[in-house]
């Protein structure tokens, strides 16, 4: 009796100083109340439209209360309030700095949605710029003005040489300084869907890694220690070529290539997790990538958890039989209102300084 008594307090022991040990190392990573960790979020947030026809955008036609998917005030208020709740639940201890966002019609929807009450505290600046897609959606950047400090942005227009009548979303590119004097580079995607063929639609999404990775190449070779974050629906995983070829993003984390990108969504799309269910598979279609400064750098902010995390609750999720298995309560199945959230879950990264 006395030797497994003996036994079970070395064993406590041991636990109790290897947590030690953890905490020591890690600090207060990951730790919500943590004020000095800068919360980054990207969320596809399906097809935010408002209630006016736009004559000038044949794409939101449909998003109208007279068009085929009967889009009302009521509905369009539900959304706000069902995504800022989304949002602001990440973190419950503060909102997030920097959110990427996908599938927005407009600045005024989110101008809607940053002065929801559940935001409204974050005073979030905005950086978009209308885009050439043919149904009218965007992608845009929120951040807390007291966080970043906004610098500038660009829309970099994504073409196909062979096709001059190709439009699709442009790439978001904005610059701002955190913590007081660092420059960040956050650029924002939503890359070609797969509709019509995964493998039909494929040089589509190379292409716009190809001028993605010549723009982060670009800055590099300006300064090799640059900080960059790369963020959106790439329609594409992690292990797919464009993003594990093109923009050589894997998931090493003792790169000693600067060249060499760190996806912080890899592991989870390795452990068969995803963002995005399609047909009862997940899918990791919303991405992360840094540049290799953000994981060494300890004088300014750098990665503080070893990898991205998908948020997911069950209730903002719905719970399909057929599968056995809660997937993202979207807002719409065709012309079918369903009221919920969004077809996509929020993922997001934690930067330490």
């Amino acid at each position: 009796m006395n030797n497994k008594i003996l036994f079970l307090a070395t064993a406590i022991v041991f636990i109790f100083f290897s947590s030690c040990k953890t905490l020591k190392s890690d600090g207060n990573c990951g730790d919500k109340s943590d004020k000095n960790q800068l919360l980054i979020v990207s969320y596809n947030i399906e097809n935010l439209f408002d209630i006016t026809d736009d004559p000038h955008n044949s794409g939101d036609n449909d998003w109208t209360p007279n068009g085929k998917k009967k889009w009302d005030k009521e509905r369009y208020d539900k959304k706000i309030s069902d995504l800022s709740k989304v949002i602001s639940s990440i973190n419950d201890k503060e909102l997030p700095d920097i959110v990427g966002i996908c599938e927005i019609e407009n600045r005024k929807v989110l101008e809607d949605l940053v002065a929801d009450t559940l935001l409204l505290a974050a005073d979030y600046g905005i950086a978009h710029e209308q885009s050439p897609d043919p149904r009218g959606i965007d992608v845009a950047l929120i951040y807390k003005k007291s966080e970043f400090e906004y610098i500038s942005h660009q829309a970099i227009e994504v073409r196909l040489a062979d096709n001059a009548k190709y439009h699709t979303r442009d790439i978001l590119h904005v610059v701002g300084l955190v913590n007081k004097k660092d420059t960040l580079h956050v650029f924002v995607n939503h890359w070609k869907s797969r509709s019509g063929g995964q493998a039909e639609t494929e040089h589509k999404r190379l292409n716009a890694a190809k001028i993605l990775r010549s723009q982060v190449d670009n800055i590099l070779k300006n300064d090799e220690n640059a900080n960059i974050v790369i963020l959106g629906d790439m329609n594409d995983e992690p292990q797919d070529k464009s993003i594990a070829e093109v923009l050589n993003a894997t998931n090493n984390r003792n790169s000693k290539d600067n060249l060499e990108l760190f996806n912080a969504m890899l592991d989870k799309d390795l452990e068969e997790k995803g963002s995005y269910s399609y047909k009862g598979a997940w899918n990791m279609l919303d991405n992360i990538i840094i540049s290799q400064n953000l994981m060494k750098n300890r004088l300014g902010f750098h990665i503080c958890t070893n990898e991205g995390e998908i948020f997911k609750e069950e209730w903002f999720m719905y719970y399909q039989t057929k599968i056995d298995e809660f997937i993202p309560s979207k807002t719409y199945g065709g012309k079918n209102y369903y009221g919920g959230y969004s077809d996509h879950l929020p993922v997001y990264l934690i930067l330490k300084k």
